[in-house]
């Protein structure tokens, strides 16, 4: 199982980045993330600067945005949507992109479930839900 630290996973997405600035070949996964990337005008500065961002820490206590973590939970979304997992995803997907007009404004109503679904299982000590995550996204 693939498992990178902090900081591989921060190094991927200043890779992806810096491929597709370069017009680079990519992976799929690379691809990928390069168009979430994209569609993040926000934080194109902070992936072309990998020396002065890949240590940063983001303090929500402080109002800060993880933008690595944003970028990740988007990539995690476009895995299950890919995949169809868990069971009934995609019709919550394009459920909920029809509220908001957006796919992308979608995926972050996705993303507060995604976040509720892993502080259940931090509390009960037991793996991620998906019956918590596929709940959340009905009310949404």
């Amino acid at each position: 199982m693939f498992d990178p630290t902090r900081l591989e996973a921060r190094q991927f997405l200043f890779d992806a980045w810096r491929k597709r600035r370069n017009s680079e070949l990519l992976t799929p996964l690379e691809d990928m993330a390069a168009r979430l990337i994209e569609q993040h005008t926000e934080f194109h500065a902070l992936l072309s600067d990998p020396d002065r961002y890949a240590d940063r820490d983001y303090l929500p206590e402080h109002g800060e945005i993880n933008p690595f973590l944003h970028l990740m939970m988007h990539l995690s979304i476009e895995e299950q949507l890919s995949i169809g997992q868990p069971h009934g995803v995609r019709e919550q997907f394009a459920r909920l992109t029809l509220k908001y007009q957006s796919g992308h404004e979608a995926q972050h109503a996705m993303m507060e479930c995604m976040v509720e679904m892993i502080v259940q299982a931090q509390r009960s000590g037991a793996g991620p839900d998906a019956a918590v995550y596929l709940s959340c996204l009905a009310r949404q």
